[in-house]
Protein backbone atom coordinates (compact mmCIF):
# COMPACT_ATOMS: atom_id res chain seq x y z
CA UNK A 1 0.00 0.00 0.00
CA UNK A 2 1.06 3.35 -1.06
CA UNK A 3 0.05 6.58 0.01
CA UNK A 4 -3.23 4.80 1.15
CA UNK A 5 -3.60 3.22 -2.46
CA UNK A 6 -3.31 -0.76 -3.13
CA UNK A 7 -0.23 -1.38 -5.00
CA UNK A 8 -0.46 -4.48 -7.35
CA UNK A 9 2.40 -7.23 -7.59
CA UNK A 10 4.59 -6.05 -9.99
CA UNK A 11 3.15 -2.56 -10.38
CA UNK A 12 6.37 -1.18 -8.62
CA UNK A 13 3.67 1.17 -6.41
CA UNK A 14 1.11 1.88 -9.95
CA UNK A 15 -2.15 2.66 -8.40
CA UNK A 16 -4.84 -0.19 -10.26
CA UNK A 17 -5.58 2.48 -12.83
CA UNK A 18 -2.13 2.60 -13.98
CA UNK A 19 -1.78 -1.32 -14.10
CA UNK A 20 0.27 -2.49 -16.98
CA UNK A 21 0.41 -5.87 -19.03
CA UNK A 22 3.06 -6.23 -16.32
CA UNK A 23 0.65 -6.52 -13.76
CA UNK A 24 -1.26 -8.75 -15.50
CA UNK A 25 0.83 -11.02 -16.22
CA UNK A 26 1.24 -11.03 -12.32
CA UNK A 27 -2.07 -11.64 -11.82
CA UNK A 28 -1.94 -15.17 -13.82
CA UNK A 29 0.60 -16.56 -11.38
CA UNK A 30 -2.00 -16.86 -8.98
CA UNK A 31 -4.43 -18.19 -11.44
CA UNK A 32 -3.78 -22.44 -10.65
CA UNK A 33 -4.45 -23.80 -13.89
CA UNK A 34 -3.03 -27.67 -14.54
CA UNK A 35 -3.16 -29.47 -17.42
CA UNK A 36 -2.33 -33.34 -17.94
CA UNK A 37 -3.00 -35.93 -20.49
CA UNK A 38 -2.70 -39.81 -20.97
CA UNK A 39 -4.30 -42.27 -23.28
CA UNK A 40 -7.00 -44.53 -22.47
CA UNK A 41 -8.50 -46.77 -25.14
CA UNK A 42 -7.07 -45.05 -27.91
CA UNK A 43 -9.02 -41.55 -26.56
CA UNK A 44 -6.57 -38.83 -25.71
CA UNK A 45 -8.16 -37.43 -21.99
CA UNK A 46 -6.94 -34.25 -21.11
CA UNK A 47 -7.44 -33.57 -16.74
CA UNK A 48 -8.42 -30.00 -15.88
CA UNK A 49 -8.02 -28.60 -12.66
CA UNK A 50 -8.05 -24.90 -11.67
CA UNK A 51 -9.79 -21.84 -13.70
CA UNK A 52 -10.23 -21.58 -17.55
CA UNK A 53 -10.52 -17.92 -18.27
CA UNK A 54 -9.06 -15.05 -20.18
CA UNK A 55 -5.86 -15.81 -18.60
CA UNK A 56 -5.08 -19.88 -18.49
CA UNK A 57 -7.76 -20.53 -21.68
CA UNK A 58 -4.68 -19.93 -24.04
CA UNK A 59 -2.90 -23.02 -22.66
CA UNK A 60 -6.03 -24.99 -22.51
CA UNK A 61 -6.15 -24.28 -26.28
CA UNK A 62 -2.16 -24.59 -27.21
CA UNK A 63 -2.36 -28.42 -25.58
CA UNK A 64 -5.51 -29.35 -27.52
CA UNK A 65 -4.06 -27.70 -30.72
CA UNK A 66 -0.96 -29.81 -30.01
CA UNK A 67 -3.00 -33.12 -29.46
CA UNK A 68 -4.45 -33.13 -32.89
CA UNK A 69 -1.39 -31.72 -34.60
CA UNK A 70 0.07 -35.09 -33.15
CA UNK A 71 -2.85 -37.14 -34.76
CA UNK A 72 -5.06 -37.09 -31.86
CA UNK A 73 -8.96 -36.87 -32.67
CA UNK A 74 -10.91 -38.70 -30.22
CA UNK A 75 -10.35 -36.61 -26.74
CA UNK A 76 -12.54 -36.36 -23.55
CA UNK A 77 -11.83 -33.18 -21.51
CA UNK A 78 -12.23 -34.06 -18.01
CA UNK A 79 -13.21 -30.84 -15.80
CA UNK A 80 -14.58 -32.77 -12.84
CA UNK A 81 -12.07 -30.23 -10.90
CA UNK A 82 -12.83 -27.15 -12.74
CA UNK A 83 -13.69 -24.06 -10.66
CA UNK A 84 -14.44 -21.43 -12.56
CA UNK A 85 -15.39 -21.05 -16.52
CA UNK A 86 -15.47 -17.81 -18.18
CA UNK A 87 -16.30 -17.46 -22.47
CA UNK A 88 -12.86 -17.21 -23.50
CA UNK A 89 -12.17 -21.20 -21.92
CA UNK A 90 -15.87 -22.14 -23.35
CA UNK A 91 -14.47 -20.39 -26.74
CA UNK A 92 -11.53 -22.73 -26.44
CA UNK A 93 -13.29 -25.67 -26.44
CA UNK A 94 -16.26 -25.08 -29.07
CA UNK A 95 -12.41 -24.17 -31.19
CA UNK A 96 -11.17 -27.59 -30.21
CA UNK A 97 -14.04 -29.27 -31.08
CA UNK A 98 -14.40 -27.89 -34.69
CA UNK A 99 -10.50 -29.00 -34.59
CA UNK A 100 -11.40 -32.73 -34.56
CA UNK A 101 -14.50 -32.82 -36.36
CA UNK A 102 -12.22 -31.50 -39.07
CA UNK A 103 -10.67 -35.07 -38.80
CA UNK A 104 -14.04 -36.73 -37.91
CA UNK A 105 -12.99 -36.88 -34.21
CA UNK A 106 -14.74 -36.23 -31.19
CA UNK A 107 -14.22 -33.77 -27.84
CA UNK A 108 -16.42 -35.20 -24.76
CA UNK A 109 -16.94 -33.20 -21.69
CA UNK A 110 -16.88 -34.75 -18.39
CA UNK A 111 -18.42 -32.53 -15.95
CA UNK A 112 -20.46 -33.03 -12.94
CA UNK A 113 -20.46 -29.32 -10.90
CA UNK A 114 -23.61 -27.87 -11.83
CA UNK A 115 -22.34 -24.00 -11.79
CA UNK A 116 -20.23 -25.06 -14.66
CA UNK A 117 -23.06 -27.63 -16.13
CA UNK A 118 -25.40 -24.17 -16.14
CA UNK A 119 -23.06 -22.23 -18.53
CA UNK A 120 -23.08 -25.35 -21.18
CA UNK A 121 -27.01 -25.26 -20.49
CA UNK A 122 -27.50 -21.53 -20.82
CA UNK A 123 -25.40 -21.27 -23.95
CA UNK A 124 -26.65 -24.36 -25.90
CA UNK A 125 -23.68 -26.37 -26.32
CA UNK A 126 -25.09 -29.47 -24.43
CA UNK A 127 -26.29 -30.22 -27.61
CA UNK A 128 -23.27 -29.91 -29.11
CA UNK A 129 -20.76 -31.28 -26.56
CA UNK A 130 -21.09 -34.92 -24.61
CA UNK A 131 -21.35 -34.18 -21.47
CA UNK A 132 -20.91 -37.43 -19.32
CA UNK A 133 -20.33 -37.93 -15.08
CA UNK A 134 -16.98 -39.59 -15.64
CA UNK A 135 -14.13 -40.44 -17.81
CA UNK A 136 -15.02 -44.04 -18.13
CA UNK A 137 -18.58 -43.25 -19.24
CA UNK A 138 -17.00 -40.88 -21.93
CA UNK A 139 -14.89 -42.96 -23.09
CA UNK A 140 -17.58 -45.52 -23.45
CA UNK A 141 -19.83 -43.69 -24.76
CA UNK A 142 -17.67 -42.81 -27.88
CA UNK A 143 -16.09 -46.41 -27.97
CA UNK A 144 -19.77 -47.66 -28.28
CA UNK A 145 -20.41 -45.37 -31.32
CA UNK A 146 -17.41 -46.58 -33.56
Amino acid sequence: MRDGVPTLRGGQGRTPTQATTEDRMAREDFVDLKLEHHTTDGIEVVDVEGEIDVYTAPRLRELLIDLVNGGHYQLVVNMEKVEFLDSTGLGVLVGGLKRVRAHDGSLDLVCTQERILKIFRITGLTKVFGIHDGVDEAIAARKSEK
